[in-house]
């Protein structure tokens, strides 16, 4: 790997230095070990992962919380891991986390930059999906959270489809081992 990511003791240190409160830390810590949980899933089932990725990934994507609780976050988040020098590869995931992802006419329609808000790699889709399975810090049903988003943002809206998507797509490529 080219880009030399912090360690988790730097990220969490990073996190905070940032502002963000302990309940946004408590909450990063949580989505961090459901994500290496289902990459170790997806391990067994053959995949090629940077597990080191999704650590940091998920430890440090929700740290535009520090600036704002809105969907922005994700941008902000993303300027901040720019300028600690984050490796791209962590930007991109905290850029890309949000819902299912964001498609490229609401990207603008919120005023973004140009660029790719929808996870693209595996390493993006398994935090991104972590994320959408912890409320607060305790991990929830795939249903509510598309339900609440449902409440957020209308039923009818395609981030629902896309959160839905990548629960399929992660079902069946990261399936849970039965006992």
């Amino acid at each position: 790997m080219s880009e030399q990511l912090p360690s988790p003791d730097e990220a969490l240190k990073i996190l905070k230095e940032s502002g963000c409160s302990p309940r946004v830390v408590e909450h990063c810590k949580a989505v961090a070990e459901l994500a290496l949980r289902i990459a170790d899933r997806c391990v067994r089932n053959g995949a090629k992962i940077d597990i080191e990725l999704i650590r940091i990934g998920g430890l440090l994507h929700d740290i535009g919380r520090s600036k704002t609780h809105s969907v922005h976050h994700a941008v902000a988040g993303s300027e901040i891991a720019r300028s600690f020098n984050l490796p791209s590869s962590v930007a991109s995931i905290i850029e890309r986390h949000v819902g299912g992802g964001i498609a490229a006419e609401e990207a603008a329609e919120l005023g973004w930059p140009k660029g790719i808000y929808a996870p693209q790699t595996l390493e993006e889709k398994i935090v991104t999906y972590a994320d959408k399975l912890i409320e607060e810090a305790k991990t929830v049903p795939i249903e509510r959270t598309v339900q609440k988003l449902g409440e957020q943002l209308g039923a009818d809206h395609p981030a629902l489809r896309r959160v839905m998507n990548l629960h399929q797509e992660m079902s069946r490529f990261c399936p849970k081992a039965s006992n």
